[in-house]
């Protein structure tokens, strides 16, 4: 088996003595891989600490996006109503089949 960017390998793991190109170009992608996840997570603590910080980000991206979607409805409730009509036709269309 190749090495792993999440763990370091173990003598459990399989190591073919054949060294081919398509082993060696996997070896340089994990290395690859292992270098840009400390990059990434280098500067948390743990795991539990990256997806804490990544679930905040998406939570401030999608208020963002509720907030966009709130003027955006207020300023044209008409079209807004229209459009949940049209969405509302085809999923009834879709559910009759």
């Amino acid at each position: 088996m190749t090495q792993s960017p999440i763990a370091p390998p173990s003598p459990d793991d399989i190591v073919v003595e054949d060294d081919s190109l398509t082993q060696r170009l996997d070896r340089e992608a994990d290395t690859l891989l292992a270098a840009d996840e400390r990059r990434t997570f280098g500067a948390t603590t743990s795991v539990r600490q990256a997806v804490k910080e990544d679930a905040d980000h998406v939570r401030q991206k999608v208020a963002g996006q509720v907030d966009h979607a709130r003027d955006s409805i207020r300023d044209e409730p008409i079209r807004a109503t229209l459009y949940a009509l049209g969405i509302g036709v085809i999923v009834g269309m879709l559910l009759r089949r």
